[in-house]
C-alpha cells in the first residue's frame, strides 16, 4: 500500500482557488504527481475505455508509474471494442482495472423497470447504470480524476481543474480541462496510446450501445440520447 493521506485537508474556496492558480496552465501530468503525493492510493481515475481523455490520463499515469486505481464503470451494455480496449490495457500497461457493475442485471432491471428503459427514460437508466455504480466505486477514495474538458459541452465550460464535488464527497481533478481535442489526439498520436477504434468510425462520444450513434465531429454529444434532451449521464452534473 503507498502513502495514504490522513491530514484533515480544508478544501475551502481559498484554497481550491490557489490549487487552481497554480495547476491551471500546469501540465496535466504535474496535477496527477500532485494527486498521487497528496493522496496515495486513495486517488482514482475513472476511465471509460471509450473518450480519447481518458486513454490519455491513463497513458500519463502509467508512464510516471503513479499509484492511482483506474476504475471502469461496465454498463453491461457497453461495444465489444471498449470491453477489449480496457483488456488491452491490463495486458499493455500492467494496471489493474477496477470494474464496477451495477447492482441490478439488465434481467433484473427489466423486472423491475420494464424492458429497454434506456429507450424510455435514459435518466433513470443512467442512474441506475452509472450514478449509482460511480457512487460505490468511489466511496474509498478522497480524489476523484477525471477526462472531461471545458469545449466538450455548455455543462463543462466552468470546469476548473481542482473542484470540491459535494456529490460524492471528495476532491475532483480534472487534469485536461483546458486542453482541446486538437491536444488529446496529438498526445495520442505522439505517443502511441491505444484508444477506442469507433472513434475513428463516426463516433466522436461514445457510451452504451443502445443511446450512442454516429455524429458530427463538430457536435460530438449530438449522437448520445437520439431524441432526448439530454447531453449527459449524470455523474458529472
Amino acid at each position: 500500500m503507498t502513502r495514504t493521506a490522513h491530514h484533515p485537508i480544508p478544501w475551502n474556496d481559498t484554497t481550491l482557488q490557489a490549487l487552481n492558480r497554480r495547476f491551471c496552465d500546469a501540465p496535466p501530468e504535474a496535477l496527477l504527481a500532485w494527486a498521487a503525493a497528496e493522496f496515495g492510493d486513495r486517488a482514482a481515475l475513472t476511465c471509460s475505455f471509450g473518450g480519447a481523455a481518458g486513454m490519455v490520463l491513463l497513458d500519463m499515469i502509467a508512464r510516471q508509474r503513479l499509484p492511482i486505481a483506474v476504475l471502469f464503470l461496465d454498463t453491461d451494455l457497453l461495444f465489444p471494442e471498449t470491453y477489449a480496449l480496457a483488456a488491452e490495457v491490463e495486458r499493455r500497461y500492467g494496471l489493474p482495472v477496477i470494474r464496477q457493475r451495477p447492482a441490478l442485471s439488465l434481467e433484473a432491471q427489466a423486472r423491475q423497470h420494464g424492458p429497454e428503459l434506456y429507450a424510455r427514460d435514459p435518466d433513470r437508466c443512467c442512474a441506475l447504470r452509472k450514478v449509482a455504480p460511480l457512487a460505490e466505486a468511489l466511496r474509498p477514495y478522497q480524489a476523484w480524476i477525471s477526462g472531461i474538458r471545458r469545449e466538450q459541452t455548455a455543462q463543462r465550460a466552468a470546469t476548473e481543474p481542482v473542484a470540491w464535488n459535494a456529490k460524492y464527497g471528495l476532491l475532483k481533478l480534472s487534469p485536461l480541462a483546458t486542453w482541446s481535442a486538437r491536444q488529446v489526439w496529438a498526445y495520442l498520436h505522439t505517443h502511441a496510446v491505444p484508444y477506442n477504434p469507433l472513434l475513428d468510425r463516426g463516433y466522436p462520444s461514445l457510451g452504451c450501445v443502445p443511446c450512442t450513434h454516429p455524429a458530427h465531429p463538430d457536435d460530438p454529444r449530438a449522437g448520445r440520447w437520439s431524441g432526448f434532451a439530454k447531453t449527459e449521464c449524470g455523474i458529472h452534473t
